[in-house]
């Protein structure tokens, strides 16, 4: 969570780096485990902080971001492994929030993020691709979604707080997981066409 004044901000950088992580994420894998290290250290680390404090909320952001930003980027094959994991479990939500319009039970959602990771293992270039395309045409939508004023972020409320919800950025919106896939798709076929041109040329 942030202020609510950051929202735009923060979207605009969640747009950026989804558009990043969806068109170029193989090349730039790396740089692409930074920017969601950050993310989502930042997420985690400013949610400990009380809603009242605003600078708090603000420096433990910068502080989990810049340290999960590192932890990712020096893990290479552990984020891989993390990359399916993330994308499995994002599509066991998504798929069961539009048959169900419930989270799915924990339990599916770790088994299926195992298998996932498994998977990212073994097919590491194809899964690197496919997850950056998809991983980051979700993070488009979402902060798209804080851009327009959507239910992303929530109310502000009094405490005028800006909190991301990354899994649910629009509740029952049936459009939503065909634009994901439709975004995803254009990514993956971008991501495979500039690899495949970098290895004619060697």
């Amino acid at each position: 969570m942030l202020p609510a004044a950051y929202e735009v901000p923060a979207a605009i950088v969640l747009v950026l780096g989804g558009a990043l992580a969806c068109f170029t994420g193989y090349r730039l894998f790396r740089l692409v485990l930074g920017i969601y290290g950050f993310i989502l250290g930042a997420v985690l680390a400013s949610s400990l902080v009380g809603a009242g404090s605003a600078g708090g909320m603000i420096v433990a952001a910068l502080v989990g971001g810049v340290v999960g930003a590192v932890i990712l980027m020096f893990a290479y094959f552990v984020g891989i492994a993390l990359v399916g994991a993330a994308l499995a479990a994002l599509l066991a939500h998504v798929v069961w929030g539009q048959v169900a319009s419930a989270d799915p039970p924990a339990l599916l959602v770790v088994l299926i993020s195992v298998l996932g990771a498994i998977g990212a293992m073994l097919l590491q270039r194809y899964v690197i691709i496919v997850g950056t395309a998809f991983g980051g045409a979700w993070t488009i939508i979402v902060g798209a979604m804080a851009l327009v004023g959507s239910r992303v972020g929530g109310p502000a409320g009094a405490s005028d707080v800006w909190i991301l919800y990354p899994l649910s950025p629009a509740p029952g919106e049936r459009w939503l997981p065909i634009v994901w896939v439709a975004l995803g798709l254009i990514g993956t076929a971008v991501q495979l066409a500039l690899t495949g041109t970098n290895n004619k040329r060697k």
